[in-house]
């Protein structure tokens, strides 16, 4: 089963809490604290699985939760780092934010390097931190906050060169096992593809370039007819499309009409799709009866678009070499793969909290909590300017300014947040 969409939940860690504990040694009757740090939690990753084209691994397993850290103990003994959460995907996948569909990451970015979506709560400091001249015997220590979690979508956009596109039995997949290694299932009868099939094309020592069947498409695809409603994102990062007829015409089919049809729904499902490069494979050329199929017409439909034609035949090989010289000679002319820029601000992970937060008033001073709250803190670093902009930031998109107002709140009343302190200016 080929499954190229999926939801997941992911949390980090939470950071171990501090200990409370003091030295107890022989002939030493009050000892100083020494309470340790507790660790910090695991991390969520994403890396890339270079043998995989499929999300099928998430189809029975939506929730991944990362360890949390220890909790710190006496002597000095810190509590131990839960190790990071490694979730492998396939190259190409898109992480996005389940609420608002933005991308968050491409595991494609960096040539697939490792992505942290989930940062592990940080260990809290023991109570040996908060020993002081006079403060000699602190009875408490600081909790460890929790790690970051959230929903995202898993979308699977395949890393292909050049996609070949077409009605059902035109020989897509025929053509992709003639020029690679790919072994795709082919039979004469519709939909024998039922998932997109990659192969490598060598061109010449290293060098090389990936091709992928794309399935589906038929008319109304871009709607959800035949397949082509679940397969079309994969054509996306596609740089080159070949655009395969069956130019023997043996089903009765038009190869001018079937052409117009799927560069109609190309142009429904995107317009930039619509405009990719496009060289028309006229397969079947064996099969090819000149006096019963008007070829003119054919080719002259396809030079007044401007596309490049070659006749080819996936059973007997004849032209294969030569569309493989003319791919790779145009793969040289365009742009390298897309890679999708993240869309996601840090401060949208955090945004929403606001409806899960107290407000509570005592004389002048606003006390504000919320879980979602004091996990913020902990990412909060209250001596850089630029974290306190963003905390500031943060506490307006989730609406935490406006109901403070609505308490009455107003300039010059103080507002405490989990022991910060602010004087509040509208």
């Amino acid at each position: 089963m080929f499954v190229d969409n999926v939801k997941i939940y992911i949390k980090a860690g939470n950071g171990g809490n501090g200990a409370v504990s003091f030295r107890r040694e022989k002939y030493v009757s009050a000892g100083g604290p020494d309470g340790g740090d507790g660790g910090h939690g695991g991390n969520v990753v994403f890396r890339v699985d270079e043998g995989t084209n499929t999300l099928l691994a998430f189809r029975y397993k939506h929730k991944f939760i990362a360890g949390n850290g220890e909790n710190g103990k006496g002597a000095k003994c810190h509590g131990a780092t839960a190790e990071d959460l490694v979730i492998m995907v396939p190259p190409g996948t898109l992480i996005r934010d389940a609420e608002t569909e933005k991308v968050i990451h491409d595991m494609s970015e960096n040539d697939g390097a490792d992505y942290i979506a989930c940062k592990g709560g940080r260990g809290g400091w023991g109570n040996r931190h908060f020993a002081t001249p006079t403060r000699q015997v602190p009875m408490f220590a600081k909790n460890g906050t929790a790690g970051e979690e959230k929903e995202v979508v898993l979308e699977l956009k395949m890393l292909a060169d050049v996609g070949l596109i077409g009605y059902p039995s035109v020989g897509k997949s025929s053509i992709l096992a003639r020029i690679s290694a790919a072994k795709p299932k082919i039979a004469d009868y519709h939909f024998t593809t039922l998932s997109p099939n990659l192969g490598v094309v060598r061109t010449g020592g290293e060098r090389g370039f990936v091709a992928a069947d794309i399935p589906g498409l038929i008319e109304g695809a871009a709607d959800g007819a035949g397949l082509g409603h679940a397969f079309l994102r994969h054509i996306d990062r596609c740089r080159l499309l070949l655009h395969v007829v069956d130019i023997s015409c043996f089903e009765g089919r038009d190869p001018v009409e079937d052409i117009q049809k799927i560069n109609y729904e190309l142009a429904r499902y995107s317009q930039s799709l619509s405009e990719r490069p496009q060289i028309v494979i006229a397969n079947k050329v064996d099969a090819l009866d000149r006096e019963l199929v008007d070829v003119d017409a054919f080719e002259r439909y396809v030079r007044e678009n401007g596309w490049e034609l070659l006749y080819v035949s996936a059973a007997t090989g004849e032209g294969m070499q030569e569309m493989i010289r003319l791919v790779a000679e145009r793969l040289e002319e365009l742009p390298p793969i897309r890679i999708y820029e993240s869309e996601y601000a840090p401060e949208d992970a955090y945004v929403g909290g606001g409806k899960e937060t107290t407000i509570r008033r005592e004389n002048n001073t606003f006390y504000v909590e919320g879980a979602w709250l004091l996990n913020l803190m902990g990412q909060i670093n209250f001596s850089d300017y630029e974290s306190l902009n963003f905390f500031q930031r943060v506490l307006q998109k989730s609406g935490v300014f406006e109901a403070l107002e609505e308490k009455g709140c107003r300039d010059g009343n103080t507002v405490s947040i989990y022991d910060f302190e602010f004087d509040y200016v509208k």
